[in-house]
């Protein structure tokens, strides 16, 4: 999936190029990845973060205020990382990997109904059988919670196995 072609330098080891079903389908199953942005201070700022998936979107929860959404309000731009399987190869000198790269957009001006929406989704990713805690727990809560949403706009996703013998 990819809108703006030009915008992205293409993988440059083709052959572990994994094919866009098999690097959504790792997005979809991860259970953490790692978003990373622009840092109010110059730096680069990644952190390790819970999501959910629904269609070309990404959704994460967090407090209403603090660094991260210091960065996200200069610069909406990002990347979020989704590490699977690895391996390491001892005394071969190489690991064995499947990985996802996402970049686009975070949007922080969520309806109240899409909010609601996806906490659900988040609830229902890391809390599946409670329906009926999930909706206490997001009332009580939805006050100071704050969900972002990352609008997909290129998706790459890399793998490297090694034949056992």
């Amino acid at each position: 999936m990819e809108k703006t072609p030009s915008s992205f330098p293409p993988v440059r080891r083709q052959d572990r190029l994994w094919s866009e079903t098999a690097a959504r389908e790792l997005l979809n199953s991860g259970e953490f990845g790692t978003l990373s942005m622009y840092g109010t201070n110059g730096y680069g700022y990644g952190i390790p973060i819970s999501y959910v998936t629904e269609n070309d979107s990404i959704y994460f929860h967090c407090a209403p205020e603090g660094y991260k959404l210091d960065c996200l309000r200069a610069n909406n731009r990002v990347c979020f990382t989704v590490v699977g399987h690895t391996h390491v190869i001892i005394g071969g000198f190489t690991t064995e990997y499947e990985c996802v790269m996402v970049f686009g957009k975070i949007n922080t001006n969520l309806s109240p109904e899409e909010k609601q929406h996806a906490l659900e989704l988040l609830s229902a990713k890391y809390n599946p059988g409670y329906e009926q805690q999930t909706a206490r727990y997001i009332a009580k809560s939805f006050h100071r919670t704050f969900v972002l949403r990352l609008d997909i706009e290129h998706l790459s996703g890399k793998t490297k196995s090694i034949n056992h013998k």
